[in-house]
């Protein structure tokens, strides 16, 4: 599989996963919080699958540089730039967090 068609994957994905998460409707309000996910939790669980993405980046490059059969050069570099794809995305979210934050903190009260 080439890169260039893994990255159109990639990219598919993640804009199946934008049209589902602008599609969804607003809860009603008087559905309880413990049902809906919290924004921790969400973001916990995003900085978990970066951090598994690094580990089989990692693990696959482990593998290829001992000489594992099965282990092709290819699926080493895909992962490593997956890997690097959801780090530089989850950097971009944590920027974006820290100017909110820094934003609401400037307001007048």
């Amino acid at each position: 599989m080439s890169q260039g068609v893994e990255f159109n994957r990639l990219m598919l994905e993640m804009r199946a996963m934008q049209m589902d998460a602008m599609a969804r409707k607003p809860a009603p309000v008087e559905a309880p919080a413990a049902e809906l996910p919290s924004f921790a939790d969400m973001l916990g669980q995003a900085v978990n699958k970066v951090a598994a993405t690094q580990k089989v980046s990692t693990d696959m490059a482990t593998a290829f540089e001992v000489g594992q059969k099965g282990v092709d050069l290819t699926d080493v570099m895909i992962a490593s730039q997956k890997a690097s794809v959801s780090f530089e995305a989850m950097t971009q979210v944590r920027n974006k967090l820290v100017q909110a934050y820094q934003d609401i903190m400037q307001m007048p009260v």
